[in-house]
């Protein structure tokens, strides 16, 4: 959803894991543990665009939520649907704007992460780690909760810009039992036969159409 947004994905031709052979290793829980200075420099350096902006994609989701009860459930740790305006939003892999001290637990805004020069500490003495689901880490059981009861819930699901090969989110489509099965993305996944719609296309173009923009 957020490459329009000039947000690099991960798994694509043109992604974070093609330009950069170690990035799950250095998105490791231990790599944050035993080597934090050199997490911090790949992180702010990879993972963090503070000047993104919502894009159409985006945008549709946050109108569409004025006329239908829409949730969100995104693998992006952004908070671009958030900027948006939609406001039911289940981030599975947390968020770049949610920072705690390890320590005494005190919440941080993503302006620490960026204006620390090096390793950014809390004021106790504690180490701040950002809300993000790291390799070796498991998801909030709760968010996942919501998320699955929302897709049972859900008369359309609409699976927007992903390459289903991510557990345990790939996984989640099973549990959908509505009427329409959608996805979109610009290439064939091995759920598409499944869906009821299948648009092999850029999001934001796609969404445009919809809205009746050029």
């Amino acid at each position: 959803m957020s490459t329009e947004s000039g947000i690099p994905d991960f798994r694509s031709a043109t992604g974070l894991y093609k330009n950069c052979y170690h990035a799950e290793e250095m998105l490791s829980h231990h790599f944050f543990v035993g080597r934090t200075r050199e997490f911090y420099e790949f992180y702010r350096e990879k993972m963090i665009y503070p000047e993104a902006t919502a894009n159409s994609g985006h945008l549709f989701m946050a109108e569409l939520e004025k006329e239908k009860d829409v949730a969100i459930v995104t693998q992006n740790i952004d908070g671009l649907h958030q900027l948006a305006g939609s406001s039911r939003v289940y981030e599975l892999h947390g968020s770049i704007h949610r920072n705690y001290c390890q320590k005494c637990h005190k919440f941080f805004n993503l302006k620490k992460i960026i204006e620390s020069d090096d390793i950014p500490y809390c004021d106790c003495g504690g180490l701040i780690k950002p809300d993000v689901v790291l390799y070796e880490e498991g998801l909030d059981s709760d968010t996942i909760e919501k998320a699955i009861e929302a897709i049972e819930n859900a008369d359309l699901l609409i699976i927007c810009g992903t390459s289903l090969n991510v557990y345990p989110a790939n996984s989640f489509i099973h549990f959908f039992k509505g009427k329409t099965l959608a996805i979109i993305n610009k290439d064939a996944t091995s759920q598409d036969k499944k869906c009821d719609i299948v648009i092999h296309d850029s999001l934001g173009k796609v969404f445009k159409q919809i809205k009746g923009e050029n």
